[in-house]
């Protein structure tokens, strides 16, 4: 697909900076003129990708958290969070409802929750060299007034 727009941003893997992520993301989309709804779940998606990150890549250090966003043809936001902390050693599990490294805290329900809000959601992860998720969703078209 066509990259008709980027941003890339990078920050410390620290709770305060999930808010600042997921205003970015809501601040480029809006460039696609979304829907308040499809900005919300553009918010949800990131700050759990974001959160997943900062709680799991690296539980014991401050390490970076990397972000990439794209507008692609076909009206498709494209939203890249990568870190390089501990990985998942089994992501098909960590994908599945209620499983969760972060202790009794956690829910277990990042990935499940990216996906239901995003239209693709892809993850890819190493052990100790860490974790792309990548988010796909289509902005819906407005019809002219």
């Amino acid at each position: 697909m066509k990259q008709l727009n980027y941003i890339k941003l990078e920050f410390p893997a620290r709770s305060v900076n999930e808010g600042f992520a997921r205003a970015a993301a809501a601040a480029f989309a809006a460039q696609m003129d979304p829907t308040m709804e499809e900005l919300g779940d553009i918010r949800t998606a990131v700050s759990e990708a974001v959160t997943n990150a900062i709680v799991h890549a690296y539980p014991d250090a401050v390490g970076q958290v990397q972000m990439r966003m794209r507008i692609l043809a076909g009206d498709v936001l494209e939203i890249m969070v990568r870190d390089k902390g501990r990985g998942i050693p089994d992501v098909k599990q960590a994908m599945e409802p209620m499983y969760s490294t972060g202790g009794e805290e956690r829910s277990g329900m990042g990935f499940t929750i990216m996906g239901s809000f995003m239209d693709g959601l892809h993850v890819r992860s190493a052990v100790d060299r860490g974790t792309t998720v990548t988010m796909r969703k289509r902005i819906r078209t407005k019809e002219p007034a």
